[in-house]
């Protein structure tokens, strides 16, 4: 039961630092799609404030799902917030990476981003691992 408390605790705090994190992206979106020349230190300096936590934060939502997986299914279905909680912070997460992905890529038509931090290529190209054993099995 006390792992279940903690559990809670920390899904709880976790969340409401996605929650913290999504609005900094959006609120940099806006600035992307709405400025013709947009500053956006305020968000980079908010970003950079919540990578530490946000390290931290990855790292205890892998200890704590791999912990959930582990009870038995009796004592998983005595607490369902806590599997409500495990899909908000994976949902949330997901929410990030794709706002983040299409924040990026309005710096890029800016030109905002240095070369040396250009994305791959072949991250435009979702398929490509596929498509290189296809490639790799025909020959």
């Amino acid at each position: 039961m006390n792992v279940t408390n903690e559990l809670l605790q920390d899904l709880r705090a976790n969340l409401s630092l996605y929650q913290e994190l999504l609005a900094v992206i959006e609120a940099e979106g806006r600035a992307l799609r709405q400025a013709e020349d947009p500053s956006l230190f305020s968000t980079f300096s908010a970003r950079k404030g919540l990578l530490p936590r946000l390290t931290e934060s990855l790292g205890q939502l892998r200890k704590h799902r791999a912990q959930w997986q582990t009870l038995d299914p009796a004592e998983r279905a005595r607490h369902p917030e806590a599997a409500a909680l495990l899909r908000q912070n994976q949902d949330s997460i997901m929410k990030i990476i794709l706002l983040d992905r299409e924040n990026e890529q309005g710096l890029l038509r800016r030109g905002l981003v240095p070369p040396r931090e250009l994305p791959s290529v072949n991250r435009q190209r979702p398929h490509f691992v596929a498509d290189l054993y296809r490639r790799q099995a025909k020959s």
